[in-house]
């Protein structure tokens, strides 16, 4: 009886143990604690998705000059002619998810792709700067923002990608916040991953397509 009354003890101590876990946490030697993480209120979500299967819907990408394409390429070396792009946003309680998916692109290769201001255009330039919840007040047109308190992925949709063997890729984005109305019109591939350093963040080097969605 002893044996066992000790050992339903023990028992009870590691039950308690596990459910101050959550709360306080279960010391070590070494006075180590299990700690919840604080509160944010400043939440963006970004998330490299398995690629699209073969056949995937989506607009074709045509050149600047093609009055029939909803999606423009500026290198074909880099997005030809022909390869894909689809791009869904969705609002849901003050809070905005974006997801790319593109595929034909030249493979193995990163991207920076960012959603900016204007429609496109033949020139790359046409877009505008990027999409920014709280507009950098030291923005204009000849100089975007590239100050990391506002050019960074809580502030801007971003959407980096690496495509596979295939030239294929998908990602998502969620931001604590909507877009204001006829803010956001364009999604644009850019020609290397978005820099965060000051002086340089939010920057992806040159703009190699452009897709125009109504956000």
């Amino acid at each position: 009886m002893k044996s066992g009354t000790k050992t339903r003890t023990t028992a009870l101590a590691s039950g308690v143990c596990l459910a101050m876990l959550v709360t306080a946490g279960c010391g070590n030697d070494e006075g180590t604690t299990v700690e919840s993480a604080p509160a944010s209120t400043e939440r963006t979500d970004t998330t490299t998705l398995p690629n699209p299967p073969p056949g995937m819907s989506g607009d074709a990408f045509g050149l600047p000059d093609d009055p029939e394409a909803d999606a423009f390429t500026y290198d074909e070396a880099a997005v030809p002619v022909g390869s894909t792009v689809d791009v869904e946003s969705e609002d849901n309680n003050g809070r905005t998810t974006v997801t790319l998916s593109v595929t034909g692109l030249a493979p193995n290769r990163d991207f920076g792709v960012h959603v900016h201001t204007r429609p496109c255009g033949p020139q790359p330039s046409d877009s505008g700067p990027h999409y920014q919840n709280n507009p950098d007040p030291a923005v204009t047109p000849e100089s975007p923002s590239t100050d990391p308190a506002y050019a960074n992925p809580r502030n801007e949709v971003w959407l980096d990608i690496t495509t596979d063997d295939n030239g294929d890729a998908r990602a998502s984005s969620t931001v604590d916040w909507e877009f204001r109305d006829d803010g956001a019109n364009a999604v644009v591939i850019h020609a290397q991953r978005t820099l965060t350093g000051p002086g340089e963040a939010g920057t992806a080097g040159d703009r190699l397509a452009c897709i125009d969605e109504d956000f």
